[in-house]
């Protein structure tokens, strides 16, 4: 099968989009299959250019394989909303030139949240008369109104029009979460048309292992018992609630807040910790994919964290399971839903309400002062990973594009 993918994210970046899709794409072509992504130059979330790249019209590398595809885009960091949407806008419509000059695939996939990648890939398949896949990463625009980028209104209701006659127009919907399945089903999608691939983890890119010496004695947390969030520090992630949770906890020496990645909302994170003098948050710059476990080997907890909305009790955040391949308890402050039901039904974290600093202080407090309780969750969580592997997942959607065949 020759598939074309579209996505706006791609490694060098380590987002949660663009490590599903190269993980998955190394499957398939180990399984004979083709595979051209059409994405960007690299440059998220910072809006600036990764090293070695240039944001030209058009470059093409291959990548374990895989034939990629690199468009010039209007780049901006991954805050505001009219820059941002300049951005996915620009990626639309160069994804969909270079898309009409690829080797003709048999079928064209592309994901989201961002949206004009799924418009793009739409588009592609209507005038080259192909399946198209749209994978629904995030209920975009919904997500937007939940972080407070764009408040309801005239444009966002025409946007979700037309996210809705993308679902309807395409082939098959490829939904992450079975929440997403059921709020299409609600809105008049045909459940036939959905399926539901989970996101997973690549368990041989990631295992438990010993901290990481130089790295710890780097960041002064030798002896320390950490508590590690590792991701997008987005305007979604609400991480100033952990800062105020570190604040209640700054007569414990011992703990200390581990904040690794980079965002949106970073500068302000670190801007607060300075102005409050917590000292016992670590804030490390955002490493790349291959230093992933290493930053991980870090933690004594998994910290998995979101804004306070009920859109995002539909979402389920990939680091649970990079989190549970380590063999690290999770410890889940986001709105209870899927998440939640994922975690507490394999006994593999501790759930605390989103946006309550108490309730995050004292789970740490209690994860650090039980270490029999910790060890127990974190072994439910390494026996959990395997239910959630990449190569599963890589061969639930091969199934996915294979209906989509038929």
């Amino acid at each position: 099968m020759k598939i074309l993918f579209l996505t706006e994210n791609f490694p060098p970046e380590t987002n949660a989009a663009a490590t599903r899709v190269f993980e998955r794409a190394l499957y398939w072509i180990n399984a004979g299959h083709g595979v051209t992504v059409i994405t960007c130059a690299p440059n998220f979330p910072q809006g600036a250019l990764f090293a070695g790249y240039q944001n030209r019209w058009h470059q093409t590398e291959h990548m374990s394989g895989i034939k990629v595809v690199r468009v010039k885009t209007f780049i901006s960091a991954n805050r505001g909303v009219i820059r941002r949407s300049l951005d996915f806008l620009s990626f639309g419509i160069m994804g969909f030139v270079a898309g009409l000059f690829q080797p003709r695939p048999d079928i064209v996939a592309a994901t989201s949240p961002q949206f004009f990648a799924a418009v793009a890939g739409w588009a592609i398949s209507a005038c080259r008369r192909l399946p198209f896949i749209f994978e629904l990463g995030d209920l975009w625009p919904n997500s937007i109104a939940a972080v407070g980028a764009m408040k309801k209104g005239v444009l966002l209701n025409l946007v979700e029009k037309f996210e809705l006659f993308l679902y309807r127009r395409s082939t098959r919907v490829a939904a992450l979460t079975h929440a997403f399945k059921r709020n299409l089903i609600n809105r008049g999608i045909n459940e036939d048309k959905i399926d539901v691939v989970l996101n997973g983890v690549d368990l041989p890119r990631y295992a438990p292992q010993p901290r990481d010496d130089s790295l710890a004695e780097e960041w002064r947390l030798q002896g320390k018992f950490v508590i590690g969030y590792v991701g997008t520090h987005g305007m979604a992630h609400g991480l100033i609630n952990v800062l105020d949770a570190a604040e209640k906890l700054q007569d414990r020496d011992d703990i200390r807040f581990l904040l690794a990645g980079a965002g949106a909302e970073r500068e302000m994170l670190v801007a607060t910790a300075e102005q409050k003098s917590l000292n016992n948050v670590v804030f490390l710059p955002m490493q790349p994919k291959e230093k992933m476990p290493a930053v991980w080997s870090l933690c004594d907890v998994a910290l998995v964290h979101l804004k306070d909305s009920p859109a995002f009790a539909e979402v389920i955040p990939s680091k649970i399971f990079e989190a549970m391949a380590m063999g690290l308890p999770i410890l889940l402050s986001v709105p209870d839903g899927e998440a939640r039901e994922i975690v507490d039904g394999h006994q593999a974290g501790l759930w605390v309400p989103p946006e309550n600093p108490e309730s995050l202080a004292d789970a740490v407090k209690n994860l650090c002062d039980d270490p029999n309780l910790k060890d127990q969750i974190a072994a439910n969580a390494l026996a959990a990973a395997p239910d959630h592997s990449r190569s599963v997942q890589a061969n639930e959607m091969i199934a996915v594009f294979e209906k989509a065949l038929q």
